[in-house]
């Protein structure tokens, strides 16, 4: 398969089966990373109340992650794992990615089951939910691109915790680092909000990513 939306149909019908199978208070999402920009990925949605997503909405940091990494590394799929919304839900997500023939990420599957009430219960319903604080993911869920934009540039000011004015060249690299390993240079645009916030040129931006993803590659091959 090279896109979902060459099954598209048969897919759709999958997500309403998983939504009525695990009910209301399980949100089932598909996206594709094909045709469709990341800002505007999902393609098919069941009970997007929870999330307060619907179809044309975008994907969250964890798929940016994804797709950014390199087609040799684990697959990214992640079964199991706990996140909150905005709102204060907890939910239990798991995120099946979707993959070519070249190992290439197309699209996702993404299951979000919010357990708030069951988490009100306490204890004695543990075994039911299957929290446990030590696998509770950050998860930004965006209606748009710019929700991701803004919180990864403020992740990146808490790296350092200083003016822009006073930072290195190291500094300045760090920062990129990080960005660029969270998937951040995949958004459109991207390089120039990063330009603006480090106030440096697009020139001086791809020199230093070229030297981060350099470093990557040779470090890859020295395992």
């Amino acid at each position: 398969m090279k896109s979902v939306m060459d099954d598209i149909e048969n897919l759709k019908r999958l997500v309403k089966m998983i939504a009525s199978q695990f009910g209301s208070n399980t949100e089932v999402i598909l996206h594709d990373h094909v045709y469709h920009d990341y800002d505007n990925s999902v393609v098919a949605i069941e009970n997007g109340y929870i999330t307060g997503r619907k179809v044309g909405d975008g994907g969250t940091n964890l798929g940016l992650e994804a797709i950014r990494k390199n087609t040799n590394e684990n697959t990214g799929d992640s079964y199991c794992y706990f996140t909150k919304t905005k709102d204060g839900k907890v939910l239990r997500s798991s995120t099946y990615f979707f993959r070519n023939e070249n190992n290439e990420v197309i699209g996702s599957l993404c299951l979000n089951t919010d357990i708030s009430d069951y988490m009100n219960l306490g204890k004695s319903i543990e075994n039911i939910t299957m929290y446990t604080p030590e696998k509770e993911i950050e998860e930004i869920f965006a209606n748009s691109v710019g929700d991701l934009i803004d919180h990864f540039i403020n992740e990146a000011k808490l790296l350092l915790n200083k003016p822009v004015d006073d930072m290195s060249k190291e500094d300045k690299i760090k920062i990129l680092t990080f960005l660029d390993k969270k998937g951040f240079f995949l958004i459109s645009k991207s390089g120039d909000i990063a330009c603006d916030y480090l106030k440096m040129s697009k020139y001086t931006l791809y020199k230093y990513l070229n030297e981060i993803r350099e470093t990557d590659e040779d470090k890859s091959y020295s395992r």
